[in-house]
């Protein structure tokens, strides 16, 4: 919506207060001041959605299933796209995302662009639009199923990292949860770009089907792998992605490689929390799906212990189970309310391991690996669940993983 659009309302409110609501407060502030804007969040009691009447537009914020919205309303992302007169690279996928958006950010900068970083994990996109909107800005931007669920336009470049189940409890399902993706370049044009990877069967029949240029990420990178920061085949194709988006831009090789070089890992994805007692600890907190977790998996040769397990959304384990049978793992920690399913999994594969601990406190799971892992091997914290049902968010479990594996470890 436009902020012409905007001012012909007189009465708007902003469903949630978080970062993003807040942003939107403050666009509206700025470029629509003669209206009456409020802000109704859950905190305000069970009753805040009812406030929705006394409004002529409601701003949505992506925690708010669409279906709860009784009023005509838009979102902070299509404002954003409504307005934005600089170029937006969209990323999205079930995993990558961060490190990918991140990626491309680097390369930008390092290329001299005007760029900005948004969306989840970058500073709320209207922010940025407040501090910057010129043809000559570049917004990479980090889209969730969320935020994609109602976009009404599409990026000049869209992305599309991975695709496998996630946010079922939202979409209510993964047909739905695929709709939402795949809107990413609903409204693409000839002139833009899509890039994927082929490896994925979904992505592979939607860029058969987009209008956009589909180009895969790229295979022919400017540097070896040895030079590359980052942990696994998934972070190798999240660097393929990146790569391919900036040669679209015409970014010169020499100058890509300089970015990746001097990339530095986000927390918590395949973290090296560093070695003690002989035994290399990784925080991967960010895989919360048994998928995400195999590919951490396959980062390491020697895993001698794994904690998994966390809110359960109703995955199937039978895959992880069978590869920590194959892999012969040794030592296992599992939290609730999932580990109970992979333990199950387990049992069915036929696989033991040689010791296991069901807990809910990260203090004496990493007490626990410290006793009984093998050394010069792999503890991984790679829990293929998301973490609600323990903790906060992956940020909180990792956290707290990484503290008590430098507690124990500094002992003596």
């Amino acid at each position: 919506m436009t902020i012409a659009a905007l001012r012909k309302y007189k009465r708007i409110l902003i469903l949630g207060a978080g970062i993003e609501g807040q942003a939107s407060l403050a666009f509206l502030h700025a470029y629509v001041p003669n209206a009456i804007v409020a802000v109704a969040d859950k905190r305000d009691g069970p009753g805040y959605l009812e406030k929705q009447i006394d409004y002529d537009l409601i701003i949505k914020t992506p925690g708010i299933p669409k279906e709860q919205v009784t009023r005509p309303y838009t979102t902070a992302t299509n404002i954003f796209f409504a307005n934005a007169k600089g170029m937006v690279i969209g990323v999205t996928g079930s995993k990558g995302k961060s490190t990918t958006s991140s990626l491309m950010y680097d390369i930008l900068k390092e290329a001299g662009r005007k760029a900005h970083l948004v969306g989840n994990i970058g500073n709320p996109a209207l922010d940025e639009l407040l501090h910057g909107n010129t043809k000559e800005d570049v917004y990479v931007y980090e889209l969730s199923s969320y935020q994609l669920d109602d976009i009404l336009y599409s990026p000049h470049i869209s992305v599309i990292t991975n695709f496998f189940p996630e946010h079922m409890d939202y979409h209510g399902g993964l047909a739905a949860y695929w709709e939402a993706k795949k809107k990413i370049i609903a409204h693409a044009k000839t002139s833009d770009y899509f890039v994927y990877h082929p490896r994925y069967p979904r992505l592979a029949q939607l860029a058969k089907k987009t209008k956009a240029i589909a180009v895969p990420g790229a295979t022919d990178l400017p540097l070896a792998d040895r030079d590359i920061p980052l942990l696994g085949l998934h972070n190798r194709e999240n660097v393929q992605l990146a790569v391919r988006v900036a040669r679209i831009l015409d970014i010169e090789d020499k100058t890509i490689k300089r970015a990746i070089r001097s990339f530095v890992p986000l927390p918590h994805r395949l973290q090296n929390v560093g070695t003690y007692k002989e035994i290399t600890f990784y925080d991967d907190a960010i895989s919360t799906t048994p998928q995400s977790t195999l590919r951490a998996i396959e980062s390491f040769p020697n895993i001698g212990a794994m904690l998994l397990g966390g809110q359960n959304r109703g995955y199937d384990f039978m895959g992880l189970a069978g590869e920590i049978s194959r892999r012969k793992i040794p030592v296992l920690v599992l939290f609730p309310d999932s580990g109970i399913a992979i333990a199950s999994a387990l049992k069915k594969v036929g696989y033991t391991p040689e010791a296991m601990l069901e807990t809910r406190d990260m203090h004496d799971a990493v007490q626990f690996v410290y006793n009984k892992t093998p050394q010069q091997s792999v503890c991984l914290l790679s829990t293929a669940s998301p973490s609600y049902s323990v903790w906060k968010n992956f940020e909180e479990k990792g956290d707290l993983f990484q503290m008590y594996v430098k507690k124990f470890g500094e002992q003596r």
